[in-house]
């Protein structure tokens, strides 16, 4: 895919400068830091990191207006000229304002005095190795992303979105079977008021804002002295350990059957195992989900890189919300659905690098519509268990190569006083890489441009009567 031209240094002087700055404010910053906010014309920052600043600081003080984003245009036009600071918490660029600037400004634009992050902090108090830690951003994102980090003995640091968070991870720590977690909330880190308090998810008796003392100190580690309110200020680190009677999850696809809500829509693990396999993500790739069912695809596929996307396409409301409830409860509460028929429903969405079919292959034009959105190099992948679609597959293997193959699984099962087999309906699965486009060919006009009178027609109906519907493959 084209990316954005990087400026040429020549052409883009210095706009902005960062300054990093922690709990401990102006005695901590370096120099360098000091001597670029005393010249500034105008700071701009968060009204905690405004209110750090000493007197001598004599430029004009703007706070971030919300939304912050689109603001940065702006701001940055009607300042740059007068000498023009941003003061962000800590590391800049590790989940601060630095990133938005780089993106809206260039690199060459951006000059970034980084600060040491809260997780350096927070590893040097608690004496974890950085580099085997775990990191989730809860700032102006779901709690629910923290549910994909959990795996018995893991490290993870919370990056706390106010006073409310550590009772919010203590909640889902435990109805996602991590309730014998250890919580150890660490506030002003880096500051004079630093202090901390500890327990279990279990025990934790959502110590938050308002708040009273005793509640807190029941909280409290020993020998942490901590009392009141949690800090707005603070960072959640967690000892990760699950229940003796919670579902494992592992972190490779193929999660059990039982982690999903489903009406019997669900691919099963085995062939969901193989479907990821065949579409092959990468860090960044953007996956479209086409008759989502129980969205157990598009999940897994975001559970292999936090920096994945997909969107999901299912035409019945109850099984997107479904979808939806299945995506949060599974840590990728970032997966977009779309409820609507396809191929109508693919017009305007973002060109994926991937594409599963599971329901509905014999709808008008759904396989023309999915083959034409995908870039070159891109992979689609369609699973069926009905002869229809069977013979439809086996068409575009003949025009298109890539691989066609048959997926059967058996069970073991209680046979009188014995064992037997069962067999559960093969699944036929076709495989292909997109190879360059043809001039003219329609791609980038719009996915479902042209073949909307198919929507919601063939065996995707049909198929419901046999497991396949919107789930894809369901029974096997």
């Amino acid at each position: 895919m084209n990316s954005a031209p990087v400026p040429d240094a020549s052409d883009a002087p210095v706009v902005v400068t960062v300054v990093g700055i922690g709990a401990d404010g102006w005695g901590g910053l370096t120099d360098a830091s000091r001597d670029v906010l005393r010249a500034a014309g105008v700071v701009v920052g968060g009204p905690r990191q405004l209110a750090l600043l000493p007197p001598e600081c004599v430029g004009e003080r703007v706070p971030w207006p919300s939304p912050l984003r689109p603001a940065v245009p702006g701001l940055v036009a009607a300042h740059r000229d007068r000498g023009l600071a941003v003061l962000a918490s800590g590391d800049p660029l590790f989940h601060g304002i630095g990133r938005t600037l780089v993106d809206v400004l260039g690199a060459d634009a951006v000059r970034v005095l980084p600060h040491p992050s809260s997780v350096s902090y927070a590893c040097a108090r608690l004496g974890w190795a950085v580099e085997d830690t775990v990191v989730v951003t809860v700032v102006g994102r779901p709690t629910a992303r923290l549910a994909a980090a959990l795996h018995d003995g893991r490290r993870v640091l919370v990056l706390s979105a106010g006073s409310a968070t550590p009772a919010e991870v203590a909640a889902l720590l435990r109805a996602r079977g991590f309730g014998p977690s250890r919580l150890r909330v660490l506030e002003q880190l880096g500051g004079a008021r630093e202090r901390s308090r500890e327990g279990t998810a279990d025990t934790w008796d959502g110590v938050s804002e308002g708040a009273a003392s005793e509640g807190a100190g029941a909280g409290a580690g020993a020998g942490s002295g901590a009392s009141g309110p949690v800090d707005p200020l603070n960072v959640v680190a967690v000892d990760c350990r699950r229940a003796p009677d919670a579902l494992r999850l592992g972190a490779v696809p193929g999660l059990p059957d039982a982690a999903y809500e489903h009406d019997g829509q669900l691919t099963k693990r085995h062939v969901r195992a193989a479907t990821l396999a065949a579409l092959a993500p990468a860090p960044g790739e953007l996956l479209w989900d086409v008759g989502g069912g129980s969205g157990s695809i598009a999940v897994e596929w975001l559970r292999t890189h936090p920096s994945c996307r997909a969107v999901s396409v299912e035409r019945d409301p109850e099984r997107a919300a479904r979808i939806a409830r299945n995506a949060d409860a599974l840590g990728v509460p970032g997966l977009d659905v779309v409820t609507g028929a396809a191929p109508a429903a693919l017009d305007g969405l973002p060109t994926p690098d991937a594409v599963f079919v599971g329901g509905g292959l014999t709808a008008p034009g759904l396989l023309d519509a999915c083959w034409a959105a995908l870039p070159e190099g891109g992979r689609l992948v369609a699973n069926t268990v009905t002869l229809e679609s069977e013979a439809l597959l086996a068409d575009w293997y003949r025009r298109h190569g890539g691989e066609l193959v048959r997926l059967a699984v058996a069970h073991a099962v209680p046979v009188g006083g014995f064992t037997g087999w069962r067999q559960a309906m093969p699944v036929t699965q076709w495989s292909a890489v997109r190879g360059p486009h043809a001039v003219g060919d329609g791609r980038g006009a719009g996915a479902g441009a042209g073949v909307a009178a198919g929507a919601g027609g063939g065996d995707r109906a049909a198929g419901a009567a046999v497991g396949e519907g919107t789930g894809g493959g369901a029974t096997p």
